[in-house]
């Protein structure tokens, strides 16, 4: 299964943790990876078969959950637009 991720955008606070910690940026980058080969992260089961079924009809959000074991405070959702216009990485705090 693959899918269209549009424009990919961060949020300022994503993108300045990004400059600011190398090993935060690598975390976002393997997480994007996984994301785009359809492993979800910490979804629960429903959500991950909803992104799959997303992925198959090509007209709804797709979402992704990702959390780094050794760094605590470190979770990012990924959020793919119904349209595949956009991709955006945030903070869950900044939803």
């Amino acid at each position: 299964m693959k899918f269209e991720l549009g424009r990919l955008v961060t949020t300022k606070n994503v993108a300045d943790q990004m400059s600011s910690n190398k090993e935060f940026a690598e975390f976002v980058n393997v997480s994007l990876k996984r994301y785009l080969n359809c492993d979800w992260g910490e979804m629960d089961t429903d959500d991950k078969a909803m992104n799959d079924e997303a992925v198959n009809s090509g007209d709804l959000t797709i979402h992704g959950s990702y959390s780094n074991e050794c760094h605590s405070d470190w979770k990012i959702w990924i959020i793919t637009e119904w349209d595949r216009s956009v991709t955006t990485i945030l903070f869950p705090s900044e939803y």
